[in-house]
């Protein structure tokens, strides 16, 4: 696991000293050692130290380490094949390194080190781009070809680790976090119009190529690209993995239990694979409990296991005594975390600087209080259930996409019977579900007539309509699933387009903010594969039980009072509550000078939503916490909105 961070120049002029404030900028991430690459045309040197200045350098590459695997020199980075023909700098784990070095080896490869980098790299030099399929991990990565003089930068399957990129000075420039990217003198710092409104109006980022800045893009999950040092040619990012969504598995539900249970067992055996301690996240509910519950299931009495879990003081979100539960049934040891609206107030700047764009609800300060107190207690690795709620079905809104795909499958009484069921659901009802379920059956125009009348118009009154207007925005719905299997595409859409990119942002810049690295088993191709391949009624049951079969398969391995939860919490905070404790700190953000200068806000209408909301006669959203986000970062980073 590491930082990296790359300048790739046709006409050979780096200017090396810039080069290293972009590699210690990003130090939080590989605080273990620094390594340098300088390719010139006489050859690569490899050092730990700056080089001069003044040299003649085509392509430089750094690596920041955070020594999970082979702690020793030999897992040192950038690291070069014997042949000197490739170089690696890789940010990231394998986890299926031990099964791809014993093939190799069979095929007659020597190994220097036991760490999954040189796995990697050999086998990028044995198999090519297709080696990416072949990997069970998370990963961001660039290999120097010496021989073709290029680039071969790659992003994992689901976006677990970043990569980010920008053209500048006709150079070419990557780095794990976008902080890095903005030590480069004279880089635009201009809004990217349309990220703005997605952000602002549905919460979503860090979808696709395009970021909140014009001038920064990032390599998608599931992509590679290639940048040829000669004429620092780029190409457009080429997919190599996307989830498939077919025909449903003729399987019946136990047995589609019994191999869920096995697959999530072998995906978190493999990422238990660590030369360091190894922690957890527990928030208390079936994800988190069934990985804390797998890992005393795989590693027997004797492991140590420290679960992290945020405890809220408010009674309705706190989740302390499910967290209790699976602590006693598992004998883990609980650190228990509080933070408090003040602490919010405090940590703000820091936590706007670590997250590198604009975040969706004060929950990430929960997060990031997690981590903090794992580092404190001396935690390099840490286990979450990241990703499970979209690819199991665990939203409340997955339950308007299975009412959809039965109405559009015209199963009329089994439509009934779910809406009467479902609607029982905390936090449901029957409007609700209906509202819902009218956004995937209802044309786009009568859905906009819909959408208004109820509240949810797409171009709110707390937003510039004019200034969207004027810069080509044009105001949309989430995405239109047009099939019949309604939830199997919004479980698609989830993972990979609106919902689980940006969660993933927030755990690894909340991790590596803290030098952790945080690993989620539910995101392997081969669990995604399968859950996506199974019946819909096996997801989200006939009563609206959310995640119905990965529930049978945890029985017997986690508390049945845990699996049979309706309710769904996972580090939320009190938001509302610490606003209006917040009310003078809010009002002056809203009313600052910063506000005016983000052209996308309306001022006047923000204000009025906010006293709306203090009066109970609007309801309370996290598009409040998002304005003031967006102003906030929008003055930290100097944000154009031209």
């Amino acid at each position: 696991m590491c930082g990296i961070a790359g300048f790739a120049s046709a006409d050979g002029s780096i200017d090396s000293a810039l080069f290293e404030r972009l590699a210690r900028r990003i130090g939080h991430r590989g605080p273990d050692d620094l390594g340098y690459l300088y390719y010139r045309p006489e050859g690569v040197q490899l050092s730990r130290e700056l080089c001069c200045p003044k040299s003649l350098t085509c392509c430089a590459l750094a690596s920041r380490r955070l020594a999970i695997l082979d702690l020793g020199e030999q897992g040192w980075q950038p690291m070069g094949t014997s042949d000197g023909r490739y170089y690696i700098v890789f940010n990231g784990e394998i986890y299926n390194y031990l099964e791809l070095r014993n093939q190799l080896e069979g095929m007659g490869h020597q190994f220097r080190s036991q760490s999954d980098t040189e796995v990697l790299l050999t086998a990028f030099a044995y198999w090519g781009k297709d080696v990416l399929n072949r990997l069970v991990g998370m990963f961001a990565f660039a290999i120097l070809d010496t021989m073709k003089r290029c680039l071969f930068l790659a992003r994992d399957f689901f976006g677990i680790k970043p990569l980010y990129y920008t053209i500048w000075r006709e150079g070419f420039v990557f780095s794990s976090e976008i902080k890095s990217l903005l030590e480069l003198p004279d880089l635009k710092r201009r809004a990217n119009a349309s990220k703005t409104y997605l952000y602002l109006r549905f919460g979503e980022t860090d979808q696709g190529t395009d970021t909140l800045l014009e001038q920064v893009q990032q390599i998608p999950p599931g992509h590679y690209m290639e940048v040829q040092l000669d004429h620092t040619q780029v190409t457009k990012p080429i997919c190599y993995w996307k989830p498939s969504v077919g025909q449903s598995v003729d399987i019946s539900f136990e047995e589609a239990a019994r191999r869920l249970r096995d697959l999530f067992l072998e995906n978190v055996g493999l990422h238990l694979r660590s030369d360091v301690p190894v922690g957890a996240a527990l928030s208390g509910g079936i994800d988190s409990s069934s990985i804390v519950s797998a890992m005393r299931h795989l590693q027997g009495p004797n492991l140590e296991i420290h679960a992290f879990s945020f405890i809220a003081n408010e009674r309705e979100i706190n989740e302390e005594r499910w967290i209790d539960l699976l602590g006693r049934s598992a004998g883990a040891v609980i650190h228990k975390v509080r933070a408090s609206s003040d602490g919010l107030a405090h940590d703000l700047d820091a936590l706007i600087a670590t997250q590198d764009e604009p975040f969706g609800s004060s929950s990430i300060y929960a997060q990031y209080r997690v981590f903090q107190v794992a580092h404190q207690t001396g935690i390099k690795v840490m286990l979450d259930g990241q990703g499970a709620d979209e690819i199991l079905g665990g939203y409340r809104y997955f339950l308007a996409a299975r009412l959809a795909s039965l109405v559009r499958h015209r199963k009329w009484s089994d439509a009934a019977r779910f809406l009467r069921q479902a609607s029982t659901t905390p936090g449901t009802g029957a409007f609700w579900l209906l509202s819902r379920t009218a956004d995937h059956l209802l044309p786009e125009n009568v859905k906009l007539l819909a959408r208004r009348a109820i509240g949810r118009d797409l171009l709110s009154p707390w937003l510039n309509s004019k200034w969207f207007a004027d810069h080509g925005v044009v105001p949309r719905s989430s995405i239109t699933r047009n099939g019949h299997d309604v939830l199997r595409q919004q479980l698609l859409d989830t993972t990979m387009e609106t919902s689980l990119p940006h969660l993933l942002r927030y755990e690894d810049r909340n991790s590596m903010a803290f030098s952790i690295e945080s690993r989620v088993p539910f995101l392997t191709p081969r669990f995604v594969d399968f859950m996506l391949s199974l019946p819909e009624h096996y997801v989200v049951a006939p009563d609206g039980t959310s995640k119905a079969v990965f529930r049978r398969a945890m029985r017997e391995l986690v508390p049945n009072e845990i699996l049979n939860r309706r309710d769904k919490i996972g580090f939320a905070t009190p938001e509302r509550a610490w606003l209006t404790e917040l009310r003078p700190w809010v009002e002056q953000c809203l009313a600052g000078e910063g506000v005016a200068r983000v052209a996308p806000l309306d001022r006047f209408g923000m204000l009025r939503e906010w006293g709306q909301v203090l009066r109970g006669r609007s309801s309370f959203g996290s598009h409040i916490w998002r304005c003031i986000n967006l102003v906030k970062w929008s003055e930290q980073q100097s944000v154009r909105y031209e």
